[in-house]
Parts: structure tokens; sequence; C-alpha cells
């Protein structure tokens, strides 16, 4: 049985029908959990996939996580972050109140996660 961890670390991302879609997200927290041992590192899905995020907040919870930081990987902060997002995090707290719940902006937002893209795309028109 694996020990237990006090902070789980939930990558929120949209969901699919396709499951090869979730491919990417899959490796991005493996790289996430390589770099973060000591932190649960988990997936969850607003819609089309499990988990879902109320599913591995609980596993989270089981695990005797006593914080959770929840990043939307997202673009940006579409209807599902600014809206869908706020409510699922208030469902939570509420079940769990002994728990820090915690949410950052969707990682599109960020400058060095916008840059890598630049940088990408700039990679590709040169080929």
């Amino acid at each position: 049985m694996p020990a237990p961890v006090s902070h789980s670390l939930i990558l929120f991302a949209h969901g699919a029908r396709d499951a090869a879609w979730a491919a990417p997200f899959e490796r991005l927290r493996a790289l996430v959990q390589a770099a973060m041992p000591d932190v649960d590192v988990q997936l969850a899905f607003l819609e089309l996939m499990q988990p879902d995020l109320p599913a591995a907040a609980a596993q989270a919870v089981a695990g005797g996580a006593q914080r959770i930081t929840v990043v939307p990987v997202f673009l940006g902060q579409g209807g599902h972050v600014r809206r869908d997002l706020p409510q699922l995090l208030g469902q939570l707290r509420q079940a769990y109140p002994q728990v820090r719940i915690d949410d950052v902006p969707a990682a599109g937002e960020d400058d060095a996660v916008l840059q890598a893209i630049s940088a990408y795309c700039v990679k590709a028109a040169a080929a």
C-alpha cells in the first residue's frame, strides 16, 4: 500500500470522446509526477472522460491529501474555467471542509506556457 501523501495536484482538462485525445495529458501527468515524487498527481476531466473532478478529489482525500491544488490545463480562461470550475470547487470545499483546496489560472494564461507555444510555432514555421 502506498504511503499517504499530504498534497495532491489535479490536472483538470476538458475531456473528449476520443480516448487518444488524453495521451498528451497523460504524458504531462507523468512528467509532473516525476518532478514532484512526494505529491500525488492526477488527471481529472470536466466531461466525456473519467475520472471527473469530484472522483479525483475523493481519491486524493481517501489517500490522505490535506491539500489539493487544481491546475486547469486549458489554453484560456473560457466559460468552463470561469463558470464550471468554481462551481465544482465550491462543491468540493463543502464536501471536504478539512482539506485546503486551491486552484490557479488556466495553464495557457501563464507567460512561460505562452513562450513555449510561441517557440514551437516559430520552430514549425522554420521547418
